[in-house]
């Protein structure tokens, strides 16, 4: 297992072996039973393009008003507790002993992409955001701290997990694209990303 470095993003490439990722999309199904995906609406008054759900203490939130983090979901109802086989992959990388509050779970389909962005909403920016990618290779584009300039890419695919810690943890990042088919995990194709982090 490589860990590979862009711009202070910690790649675990081949993290996961194939059967706990299987395991692991299972854990992903249940909370998504729980709390279904939804497309949530940005501020501008579009959808977004990636459909998304939450579980932990807080889920993330989007809508005409604003992005926040709620403790419950939109029907009042509380999210899921994020599951132990994900808190595993937290206690293993994240090098922290606070335990994540919140699980955002992201789901791309064949046209869906990230824009880039920076992770704002929380409290304390010295601790680090996991992220967990299963299902088809998604493109990360990494920047700096600032809007605009250079840019580096790096292919994530099924298995791999990200640290984005130190001099990365607010950095602008997102996914271009998907490669479409490039995994047998997700029977209908598609890829699944976990970001696990500390909100308060």
């Amino acid at each position: 297992m490589a860990v590979l470095k862009l711009r202070g993003f910690e790649i675990h490439k081949e993290f996961l072996a194939p059967q706990e990722q299987i395991w692991l999309l299972e854990v992903v199904r249940n909370i998504a039973k729980i709390a279904p995906v939804f497309s949530p609406m940005t501020p501008n008054g579009k959808l977004m393009s990636v459909k998304m759900t939450s579980a932990g203490m807080f889920g993330w939130y989007s809508d005409a008003t604003g992005y926040e983090y709620r403790r419950a979901r939109p029907n009042g109802m509380p999210w899921p507790e994020i599951p132990a086989e994900i808190l595993n992959i937290w206690e293993r990388v994240a090098g922290v002993e606070r335990r994540p509050e919140c699980c955002l779970v992201n789901f791309y389909d064949q046209n869906a992409k990230m824009g880039l962005h920076q992770d704002i909403d929380e409290a304390n920016f010295d601790l680090p955001v996991v992220s967990v990618s299963l299902g088809d290779e998604g493109l990360l584009r990494v920047g700096g701290t600032e809007r605009g300039g250079r840019t580096e890419s790096i292919w994530l695919q099924s298995g791999d997990v990200v640290v984005m810690g130190g001099e990365a943890r607010l950095a602008y990042h997102g996914i271009d694209r998907i490669r479409f088919g490039s995994s047998s995990l997700l029977p209908n194709g598609g890829r699944i990303n976990l970001t696990l982090r500390v909100v308060r």
